[in-house]
């Protein structure tokens, strides 16, 4: 496995790689647990050659947010992603992707308006914006993303398809603990408590699922029914539960032309935010 620490690094890197057949991107924050993995190994059996980066953008974190304390393990990252098959492990510093004050960035519209964007204003725009550069830089054929942040995985799918990128979005299915809770950099800031009670927002979820499968349940019926079950099981604060149209993120109607829904979730805790969803079929 190559490492890059720079954008000069990389781009030498990159030249030669043009001769060794196809490319998949695996864009990470690091912090590197299954799920990131996973998504290397799934690259890896279908593409040729596997770029992963590991990089904390600041663009995508607001005012208040943990990006200072976002959890950062450069060396054993290496050595999983080794472990992983990564052919190209780039680690670039914050002045390789912004060299200067950014003027020009890209704004995501409506599907930022739920979910997460709606209480992390800005956010979308980082990400879109970051992910826009890698795509430029490494030039992949996929790029791949994980399921567990749904809203993210169809901002990025639309944006390449709005903006002509000759790329393929590909979203990983969200790996869990045997308990159930999806993996995140973010879990290892829980207490004992929180942790042992964490495993219920997938229950939560589930039971959501449920009930929009069982019955022609009303979106804000399931919404509260989730909300009110989670906060008797969590002494984590409820952010928010939303039940929308996938990909489109649309609110739930009966003539939508999606034939997917997101229940998904976030909760805050003092030292962690979680999020997690479930994708499911309207009927």
């Amino acid at each position: 496995m190559r490492i890059c620490r720079t954008k000069k690094e990389f781009e030498d890197c990159r030249t030669q790689m043009d001769s060794d057949g196809s490319i998949a991107l695996v864009p990470t924050m690091g912090a590197l647990h299954q799920g990131h993995l996973q998504l290397a190994e799934q690259a890896r059996n279908e593409y040729e050659q596997v770029v992963m980066t590991i990089f904390v953008n600041p663009l995508q974190f607001g005012e208040g947010e943990d990006y200072e304390s976002y959890p950062r393990a450069e060396e054993a990252d290496i050595e999983k992603a080794r472990a992983a098959g990564v052919d190209v492990l780039w680690i670039p510093g914050v002045e390789d992707i912004y060299p200067r004050e950014p003027e020009v960035t890209l704004q995501v519209g409506n599907m930022s308006d739920r979910l997460c964007g709606r209480h992390r204003p800005g956010h979308f725009d980082g990400v879109a914006t970051v992910v826009m550069k890698f795509l430029q830089l490494v030039r992949p054929d996929a790029a791949y993303f994980g399921r567990k942040d749904g809203q993210q995985l169809a901002i990025l799918t639309r944006m390449c398809e709005d903006l002509h990128m000759n790329v393929t979005v590909v979203g990983g299915e969200t790996v869990r603990e045997e308990d159930g809770l999806a993996l995140s950099s973010r879990n290892v800031f829980l207490s004992e408590k929180e942790r042992a009670e964490a495993p219920k927002i997938y229950e939560g979820l589930k039971m959501g699922v449920e009930q929009c499968r069982l019955q022609e349940a009303d979106a804000r019926d399931v919404e509260h029914d989730v909300t009110t079950w989670l906060s008797e099981q969590l002494s984590a604060s409820i952010e928010y539960v939303e039940l929308v149209t996938y990909p489109s993120l649309e609110p739930v109607a009966t003539n939508d032309t999606d034939d997917q829904l997101i229940l998904a979730v976030a909760v805050r805790y003092p030292k962690a935010r979680l999020i997690d969803n479930i994708i499911f079929a309207r009927s």
